[in-house]
């Protein structure tokens, strides 16, 4: 059987910039964002994405600058989806958006308590070969959730503590691949975290990310029929993605950058199979 065609979610940039400060990229880059070339960043992403992909589309809302980055607006699984608690008030106002679209398209949004923060799939990666999910914590998403993850999907949960403040979400630092590589910085989480991966990742499929290419979001990726799409990665990045079967793509996002999001952050895919 052929696998689904992929449906990824996103959000027009129509109401985006940075108008207040909640990572370390926002701060000093209040103001900054020339929405016309975020505008022409988005639309040429977009274009690439439905390439390999659907793209079904969100309205965006004035007030709620982030909503572009649909990455947060929930994780799904099967038909089952948690829309995201976010932790910071800026971002609250999305979540009642992304509740009503998700059931619009016949998702079943699942109970989740209120007090315990998370950030969909921003910070919860489904692993491309293990009936795995990989989630970050340490600054946005409770320690709390994978517990209650666990007895949404039936899938085993794995906590990767992050430690550097430019790295808040998983997506921004870790990337599932298909046939179960791994691409990842590594200097962002700490030790048993990163112990935790290598015991579950043989070491011919972990993919190193540097510094360098960490601080142009490398790891915040996203993988469609092959290809690999980015903002940017080194030559030798690439060379290692590509010797891995992979087909990297680069399509600048420094508008979005600012704000602390790139080519991951803009979409959530929407097919994730069970089993």
């Amino acid at each position: 059987m052929s696998p689904k065609r992929q449906t990824v979610m996103m959000c027009a940039p129509d109401y985006f910039g940075v108008d207040y400060v909640i990572n370390a990229w926002m701060d000093g880059n209040c103001g900054q964002v020339d929405k016309a070339l975020a505008a022409q960043q988005w639309q040429a992403y977009k274009n690439i994405i439905e390439k390999f992909a659907d793209v079904a589309l969100i309205p965006p809302q004035p007030g709620l600058p982030d909503m572009v980055f649909t990455a947060n607006a929930g994780l799904v699984l099967g038909e089952a989806v948690v829309v995201s608690r976010f932790v910071n008030e800026e971002r609250q106002g999305e979540e009642p958006f992304f509740d009503a679209w998700f059931k619009d398209k016949g998702l079943k949004v699942a109970s989740w308590p209120q007090e315990i923060p998370f950030e969909g799939a921003g910070d919860a990666l489904w692993d491309r070969r293990l009936p795995v999910l990989w989630i970050g914590s340490g600054y946005r998403s409770d320690v709390n959730a994978p517990p209650a993850l666990e007895k949404i999907f039936n899938r085993e949960v794995i906590q990767m503590k992050l430690v550097d403040p430019r790295f808040y979400h998983l997506d921004t630092c870790l990337c599932p691949l298909a046939g179960g590589y791994m691409m990842y910085h590594p200097e962002a989480f700490a030790r048993e975290s990163l112990e935790a991966l290598e015991a579950r990742i043989p070491e011919d499929k972990r993919i190193i990310v540097s510094k360098e290419d960490a601080a142009a979001f490398s790891c915040n990726a996203v993988d469609l029929d092959g290809h690999v799409i980015m903002n940017g990665a080194s030559g030798a990045l690439q060379d290692r993605l590509r010797a891995c079967g992979f087909t990297p793509i680069t399509t600048p996002l420094s508008e979005f950058i600012k704000a602390g999001g790139a080519a991951k952050c803009l979409t959530l895919k929407l097919v994730e199979e069970e089993g």
